[in-house]
């Protein structure tokens, strides 16, 4: 059984940071394309940076503001966050495929006040 279980928002100010956590249980971690989504209220949901077992990609909107990472040894992704805006309030989501199969996890808030 597959599942993802996001930590690590919150409220936080402009300019701020947060460091978002995603564990995964029920797949081969180190062999999997992990990813962090967004959904702010009222928009659709949008991609924001995934990191396979070679390579890490950022959204042009978060590249210079976000990093992503994985500790395999922990079965964990990590998202970090800096010089945080209120555009980026939203709540973040994980997320997985396993053989075309895509699984989410239950979301995390963050909120940019400014």
């Amino acid at each position: 059984q597959v599942q993802l279980v996001e930590s690590g928002g919150g409220l936080v100010q402009a300019g701020g940071s947060l460091r978002l956590s995603c564990q995964a249980s029920g797949i081969r971690f180190s062999l999997n394309t992990m990813g962090w989504y967004r959904q702010a209220p009222g928009k659709q949901r949008e991609w924001v940076a995934r990191i396979s077992s070679a390579r890490s990609t950022i959204a042009t909107s978060v590249k210079d503001r976000f990093t992503i990472s994985r500790d395999n040894a922990k079965n964990t992704v990590f998202l970090q966050m800096n010089s945080l805006k209120p555009e980026d309030t939203a709540v973040y989501y994980c997320n997985t495929d396993v053989y075309g199969f895509g699984y989410w996890g239950q979301g995390t808030q963050v909120t940019v006040s400014s």
